[in-house]
């Protein structure tokens, strides 16, 4: 097996990484990192432990999975590929797009695996869209839109997320999963543009953005904000033959939060009928309207790739190159 050690206990740590290094039969999590007391009986057998050097002056200890601030996220993942350590790390993978560039080069140089913990291609909505467009039914893809909207408009109680720092703000934060996704399904754009503001009373971080990225006949626009009350769809996909329109937010977080597990709870990672995504096409000159079942949510697959890539030398599904890229449009954009 691959022996883990978890470095931060947080929302991450606790709910997105931690059970599923215990549920999967590739991994043993042997350390976590945090001043918390871990509790759970799911995670009985895991030792808590000081720091990260800990963890890298352990040869037992095969992966590090780094679910500590942004701001860490460069020097531990150099530090723990040097180690020797394979990586998994937390998005945003870096603040600049010159460290991703460096931390690409050196897992090659090692000859280490590092892959970052873009889950959110393993949402049940995102994963209905891509079969969605990849089926031809849409015809040729002309626009995509994806939306990340949350009411929050009270300033988060750690310290670290409002802090003014490189790598924080929403655009690294939520943005970097729809750029990740648009990545993942067309490519690195020909050209990118928007803005990143404030809008919440008294923040001192960006807290919604809207942008575009353009792949010629391929036009795509993102926005996120912390002060939308009434939701607009996720996604919006207008192709030659059709339009598919998606509302709905994957529930894989909440369900971890409120005691599911996968493989173990029938209903993980569904989501609710009413949030099924509408499709409406014209096919061989017939007009069709309908529902599209959303599939369900499935992080696992992440975790499965990771044992593979670390096991087998398996392809990695989400490559560092491709996030590295994530870093540069996310830069272009900060700069206006």
């Amino acid at each position: 097996m691959i022996k883990v050690g978890l470095v931060g206990f947080g929302l991450s740590g606790r709910w997105l990484q931690a059970p599923y290094f215990v549920l999967n039969p590739n991994f043993q999590l042997k350390y976590i990192v945090t001043s918390q007391n871990i509790g759970q009986e799911l995670f009985k057998g895991t030792e808590k432990a000081a720091d990260l050097d800990q963890l890298l002056a352990d040869p037992e200890i095969d992966l590090i999975s780094i679910c500590s601030p942004s701001s860490t996220h460069f020097d531990y993942c150099k530090r723990a590929l040097n180690a020797g350590k394979h990586v998994l790390v937390e998005k945003p993978m870096t603040a600049t797009y010159e460290e991703a560039q460096e931390l690409v080069a050196l897992c090659k140089k090692v000859n280490k695996t590092l892959m970052i913990y873009q889950n959110r291609r393993f949402d049940g909505d995102f994963m209905t869209v891509k079969r969605v467009i990849e089926s031809g039914v849409l015809g040729e893809i002309l626009s995509y839109e994806a939306r990340w909207h949350r009411y929050n408009p009270i300033l988060n109680k750690k310290p670290w997320k409002e802090a003014v720092t490189p790598a924080n703000g929403i655009i690294y934060d939520l943005g970097a999963h729809l750029i990740d996704q648009v990545i993942y399904l067309f490519g690195n754009p020909e050209s990118v543009n928007g803005d990143v503001f404030i809008q919440r009373e008294n923040s001192n971080i960006d807290d919604a953005f809207n942008m575009r990225m353009d792949y010629g006949k391929v036009k795509v626009k993102l926005s996120a904000s912390l002060m939308v009350k009434e939701f607009e769809p996720r996604y919006v996909v207008h192709g030659t033959n059709g339009s598919f329109i998606k509302h709905g937010l994957d529930p894989q977080e909440d369900h971890l939060k409120a005691g599911m597990l996968p493989g173990i709870n029938p209903d993980f990672g569904f989501e609710a009928i009413e949030n099924n995504g509408q499709l409406t096409a014209n096919l061989a000159g017939m007009e069709m309207k309908g529902e599209i079942d959303t599939f369900a949510g499935d992080w696992m697959q992440l975790y499965n790739n990771l044992a593979d890539v670390i096991l087998n030398g398996a392809e990695p599904i989400i490559k560092p190159e491709e996030v590295a890229e994530q870093i540069r449009v996310i830069e272009e954009v900060k700069k206006g």
